[in-house]
């Protein structure tokens, strides 16, 4: 394998049932970020999100990286990994201090200060803190700041979104990543990182909500002004349409999931006695079953979705609309099905602004580890240096990145 001391960027998706791993590269002229290699494997030592078996994980995660060397023709020895599973959960949370200084000017370190006061938290000894975002600030009453440096008070307030996890399931995800010899840089969560890849500015303020729709669990993140306001991942994803479609039409797992991927349209109402006929099996089913199966799933999964936003009061209130990513995004139908079960629009999500190797990632499937990839650029110790803030993800990079790299020290 040809090493490099060129500087470049890994995301590292590790799945319910596929790793995928996505190679970028910054050119520091340009700004332009470019995709130089991609690989993936199946995965078979995780249930829904968790690690389940360590060695069949870290085999898949060797493979996934190591299709990506190939492509690029770089070790990869680092990446920023997503954390997923029914445990990862947000919390609100707010940071009080009082500004002390002779003209009461507010400093970055102030911010940071603030910042860290609200991430102290009462945990059970089992969780921890994997991020901390900042949603807006307060000076002295006054509301929404989005950034206080440079302002002039004497009590600055943080409103704060911490996303906790158990800390046995992230030991079992570094020890797999140990075993396939990867440092997780960062961890962060999946539908963030799809998030980053997939969404532009005005989504961001307007508002949305990215559902990255995997084989065991769905991530759910809704951002707005420019913030995350929600994290929540629900155990449920396309593993769950093809059992159910095993179970409905008494058929093999392996057929259902042919069923579900070439044949099960949501939305349907194809005459009752139309038939599909499955490649290669000699199996025959009405469409109009298989579509009721896929879709009585698909609707209790967007009636968890719902139950999320209503908990913080964003039900059929985000003009941004729902962004579909992941694998189980691409099922036939999906898209205008979840504009009539959450009344809001709905579009899949696209990879945007990359150059490179791009036809292959630019798939919903792909979202999350490019956005990984992207997150991987954006918390660099010296990525803020390179790119302005406001750019990227959110308005708060610089302290974000420290009080992540605090975390996880």
């Amino acid at each position: 394998m040809r090493e490099t001391t060129a500087i470049h960027y890994v995301g590292l998706d590790i799945g319910t049932s596929t790793v995928r791993c996505v190679l970028g590269k910054r050119d520091d002229a340009t700004g332009a970020i470019s995709v130089i290699g991609h690989g993936t494997a199946p995965n078979q030592g995780m249930r829904k999100g968790v690690v389940m078996h360590v060695d069949e994980t870290a085999e898949a995660v060797n493979q996934a990286v190591a299709e990506a060397e190939r492509i690029a023709g770089i070790h990869i020895d680092k990446a920023t990994v997503n954390v997923n599973g029914a445990h990862v959960s947000g919390m609100n949370s707010r940071g009080v201090i009082a500004i002390s200084t002779a003209n009461r000017e507010i400093t970055v370190e102030d911010r940071e200060r603030v910042e860290e006061a609200a991430a102290i938290v009462k945990l059970p000894a089992n969780r921890e803190i994997v991020q901390v975002f900042a949603k807006n600030y307060r000076l002295d009453g006054q509301d929404n700041l989005k950034d206080p440096v440079g302002m002039h008070g004497v009590r600055l307030e943080v409103d704060c979104h911490i996303v906790t996890a158990a800390s046995p399931n992230i030991r079992n995800l570094d020890l797999v990543l140990e075993r396939a010899r990867v440092h997780p840089q960062n961890h962060t969560v999946s539908a963030l990182a799809a998030a980053e890849a997939t969404l532009d500015r005005k989504q961001k303020e307007a508002g949305c909500v990215v559902l990255d729709i995997g084989a065991g669990t769905t991530n759910l993140s809704v951002i707005e002004d420019g913030e995350i306001q929600h994290v929540a991942v629900i155990p449920m994803g396309g593993t769950h349409i093809t059992n159910d479609l095993a179970i409905g039409l008494r058929t093999d797992l392996e057929v259902a999931e042919q069923v579900k991927l070439k044949h099960a349209k949501l939305g349907d109402t194809t005459d009752k006695t139309y038939r599909i006929i499955v490649d290669g099996t000699g199996y025959t089913f009405e469409q109009l079953e298989t579509n009721m199966i896929a879709e009585a799933r698909v609707e209790e999964l967007f009636e968890y979705v719902d139950k999320e936003l209503q908990r913080i009061h964003r039900s059929k209130k985000l003009p941004g609309g729902v962004i579909l990513v992941g694998g189980s995004a691409k099922l036939p139908g999906i898209v205008e099905f979840a504009k009539d079960k959450l009344e809001l629009p709905a579009r899949l999500g696209k990879v945007r602004g990359l150059e490179g190797l791009v036809d292959t990632v630019d798939d919903p499937s792909f979202a999350t580890a490019t956005g990984l990839m992207l997150l991987d650029i954006i918390l660099a110790p010296f990525a803020t240096e390179q790119i302005p803030s406001n750019e990227l993800f959110g308005g708060n990079i610089q302290s974000l990145s420290k009080l992540m790299k605090k975390f996880r020290q």
